[in-house]
């Protein structure tokens, strides 16, 4: 892990898409800009699918990281409102 400050963190294991995305979609639009969602997930598609729609919204993928067997961290910085 990078060592950023995360502003928020959310758990997601045990939801499938497209309710991967709309959680953490939610969850970074109460965010400010600048700030960094932690999301932590066990759905392998969402390790592609989450990356690629917060891209297209404007946001910056930190890092996708594997901290156990089926669990991923992904950090999302908010870079537009």
């Amino acid at each position: 892990m990078s060592g950023v400050k995360v502003a928020k963190k959310i758990d997601i294991r045990g939801l499938v898409c497209p309710y991967t995305f709309v959680k953490s979609k939610l969850a970074i639009e109460t965010m400010e800009v600048g700030e960094v969602l932690e999301i932590l997930l066990d759905y392998e598609e969402a390790l592609s699918s989450i990356p690629n729609s917060m891209r297209d919204h404007g946001h910056t993928v930190l890092e996708v990281d594997k901290v156990s067997e089926g669990q991923w961290i992904i950090q999302v910085r908010k870079d537009r409102d």
